[in-house]
């Protein structure tokens, strides 16, 4: 007889406090970027000091964990075992970084959240070629619906379009699948997203593969801490090589390191680097679909911030914003809430078993 668990059934303090948290982090994130990081500013030396304080929190909270804890996570480490975890994914993050930086600093906060969430299915789809891991079709669908949200908001299918399609309207040529925005705004803002989102999932599903058989660990895995401090120490390593060579490291030779910094530049740098701590606190304590309802409150909190932003005081989102939003928020909770399951096998939904005998979505 399975015993009851009621401590995962429902939401625990901890478990709001947390999924709050990751709400007002993720909401706020776009914003505090573009507001208090001067697009001047070298952005290696952005995540140079973003990667020291993610070591900084992942090597706090790993040795507050508990000597026993320390000393398994420890105990079969070795620089061969570091090098072949950790440092593709992290090669592969630097470049998301810096790219996401750049997408930061040329996009409203509502469109980076939204063109953001195409990482589910880049994730869904490296997933599935690096480990086999299948999608349900209301899944496939969801990922689908996140590609038309951003096709929306960024007005390369216009709203009147598709209302015209659903009518049987004659189409004129100002329906047509074509986006009125500048190539700046796309070289600059769209293009950078959509590659930091491909490599966020790429990168995550590479890491998830190399935790599962990493060698030499206990049956548990790897210690999520102590990978990620492996993963900021190879990020540096790999950001030092390249400020050898690149322009970024001419700069900072000639202007100095926190060129064109102001204190304010510390805001999104640490708010970026606690969100990481964050979230895998909420999958601790909420779960992986719960957690997906938090990132759906941050993309509504971004829109309600950015609503009383606007210079003229009116309301700064648009129609188009607010559509692929709400499909993009859609899409992520049918994802979350109808994961594939195998014949006669039990899955944890969110912290709850369910039966999923026989059923194949």
């Amino acid at each position: 007889m399975t015993k009851p668990k009621s401590n995962n059934n429902t939401f625990s303090r901890q478990a709001i406090f947390y999924m709050a948290l990751l709400t007002i982090q993720f909401g706020c994130q776009p914003m505090l970027t573009a507001k208090y990081t001067p697009k001047t500013v070298c952005r290696s030396t952005i995540i140079i000091v973003q990667e020291l304080i993610k070591f900084i929190i992942a090597s706090t909270m790993l040795t507050t964990s508990g000597s026993s804890r320390l000393k398994q996570a420890l105990q079969h480490w070795t620089i061969p075992s570091w090098i072949q975890v950790a440092f593709v994914p992290a090669f592969l993050y630097t470049i998301q970084n810096q790219a996401a930086l750049l997408a930061y600093q040329n996009l409203n906060g509502v469109t980076y959240n939204v063109l953001n969430q195409t990482k589910t299915m880049s994730a869904a789809l490296c997933c599935y070629f690096l480990m086999g891991r299948k999608q349900s079709r209301v899944q496939v669908m969801a990922l689908l619906l996140l590609l038309v949200s951003a096709l929306i908001i960024e007005d390369i299918i216009s709203i009147d379009y598709i209302l015209n399609v659903m009518q049987g309207k004659a189409l004129t040529e100002n329906d047509s699948l074509t986006s009125s925005l500048g190539p700046k705004h796309v070289t600059h803002g769209v293009a950078p997203v959509l590659l930091a989102s491909f490599l966020s999932g790429l990168a995550g599903a590479i890491s998830q593969k190399n935790l599962q058989s990493a060698s030499g660990q206990a049956s548990g895995g790897r210690n999520p801490y102590l990978f990620s401090a492996e993963l900021c120490i190879a990020s540096l390593v790999l950001l030092f090589i390249s400020l050898t060579f690149s322009q970024d490291g001419k700069m900072i030779q000639q202007h100095g390191f926190f060129h064109e910094w102001t204190a304010q530049t510390f805001i999104p740098i640490v708010t970026n680097a606690v969100g990481g701590i964050v979230v895998g606190l909420v999958t601790k304590y909420a779960g992986s679909v719960r957690k997906g309802f938090a990132l759906i409150f941050g993309m509504l909190f971004t829109g309600f911030i950015q609503s009383f932003m606007s210079d003229t005081g009116s309301v700064a989102v648009s129609k188009e914003q607010i559509v692929g939003g709400l499909i993009a928020a859609m899409s992520l909770w049918m994802h979350a809430t109808h994961p594939y399951v195998s014949a006669n096998v039990n899955v944890n939904v969110g912290g709850i078993d369910v039966n999923a005998e026989k059923k194949k979505d």
